[in-house]
């Protein structure tokens, strides 16, 4: 007998099995740097310190086009609240949009202030901006001192109703969408309803693509909802817009609680229904796309292949697709179709599905509709029934 044979004899292993668990509100207000509004002091406060705790905010600089006040407003609050609040140096502007994921450096300068602040781990970098930024400045915080706290300030209707309620973070390399990146749960979450008057058209829609996406998936009734007021959300009804964002919130942060994998351990991503396309278009468009205009047309792909296999049936189909446009998104663009037969090609579409695969590990495993509000998952495709999906897309595109 060898000396390994005896040894795993003698050496049992120790099995250990940790358990964390992870509490964080979401919060849903107005005028949240209003001086008679305490919510963002409440929350940093609420740990019970009577000294001031240090917060480095950091700020989408998109934003501030349309919130130019909000520096101001911001030093002025924590002046207010200084007992709970103590804001170090000057907040940082980084660039919004999808092009702040795709720098390293904006990560490497959040580090270096943190470290020149002598932030510790029970700090805040308080981060205000859309998904794009708060997934960045999250995996800058989650990898500062192996995780500083995260108070995230969506100011979009994609943040507010999924990106910036979520445990994920991250940034985009090697050409690949989130290849690098944490899952850190946010300390809390404060959504701003009057944010949203200040957006565009396009980011205002742009996230009510995946309040579809969670209903399609998980609540045939909310998708009734939605269907029923696409026109009016297509108009800024701001009521109805916020009903939209609280129920998708809710519908997001149950699956992550009570799915028994939220941070994806296994080879299922319910909630990202569409994503596989969405995220190789963003690519293939050099990211002109917004997500949420993305994840459309990924919806609207997902849901005619199901409808092509047999698992949806036409009016089904037909009221997805009809909803999609009402609220006005386009549901097709030539970067479906280019390189599409050359499955080598990195431009080809099809290679959204290797890479979805590769990003999770394990075998394929999307999700596709077996009835509205019936997620279902498979394991393999068939890129002919996906070709011919594209094809009914860009039909419809020229018949509407």
């Amino acid at each position: 007998m060898t000396i390994q044979q005896k040894t795993a004899l003698t050496l049992q292993p120790i099995n250990q099995r940790v358990r964390v668990t992870f509490n964080y509100d979401v919060h849903f207000t107005k005028g949240l740097f209003e001086l008679d509004n305490p919510l963002l002091a409440q929350v940093i406060a609420t740990e019970g310190e009577t000294t001031p705790k240090q917060v480095l905010a950091v700020v989408d600089g998109g934003f501030l086009q349309y919130q130019d006040r909000l520096l101001e407003k911001l030093s002025v609050y924590a002046q207010c609240y200084g007992d709970a609040i103590a804001l170090v140096g000057k907040p940082m502007v980084v660039l919004g949009g999808e092009a702040v994921k795709n720098d390293s450096r904006f990560i490497e300068q959040i580090h270096q202030q943190i470290n020149a602040s002598g932030l510790c781990r029970h700090s805040y970098v308080l981060a205000i901006g859309g998904g794009a930024v708060l997934d960045m400045v999250g995996y800058a915080a989650a990898t500062a001192h192996r995780g500083i706290r995260l108070l995230r300030v969506p100011t979009t209707v994609l943040g507010q109703n999924d990106s910036g309620v979520g445990v994920k973070n991250g940034i985009n390399a090697f050409g690949k969408k989130n290849f690098l990146g944490t899952f850190m749960p946010p300390y809390a979450v404060l959504n701003d309803f009057d944010f949203l008057t200040s957006l565009d058209d396009r980011d205002w829609r742009s996230g009510i693509a995946e309040a579809v996406k969670v209903a399609l998936i998980k609540d045939a009734d909310f998708f009734d909802f939605i269907m029923t007021n696409a026109k009016n959300l297509a108009n800024r009804d701001m009521d109805i817009m916020e009903r939209l964002i609280y129920r998708c919130s809710q519908l997001h942060l149950e699956h992550i609680a009570g799915s028994g994998d939220p941070f994806e351990m296994g080879s299922s991503r319910p909630l990202d229904f569409g994503h596989w396309a969405a995220h190789k278009l963003e690519h293939l468009t050099n990211y002109s796309l917004r997500h949420g205009e993305a994840v459309a047309i990924g919806i609207a792909l997902d849901t005619t292949y199901s409808y092509l296999t047999g698992q949806l049936l036409q009016s089904e189909w037909q009221r997805v697709i009809t909803t999609l446009s009402k609220l006005g998104f386009t549901l097709y663009i030539s970067a479906l179709t280019e390189q599409l037969d050359r499955l080598d090609h990195p431009h080809c579409l099809f290679r959204g599905l290797t890479e979805f695969r590769e990003h999770l590990g394990g075998k394929l495993t999307i999700t596709l509709l077996q009835g509205i509000g019936q997620g279902i998952e498979v394991h393999q495709v068939d890129l002919s029934l996906y070709r011919d999906a594209i094809l009914m897309l860009q039909d419809w595109e020229l018949s509407h």
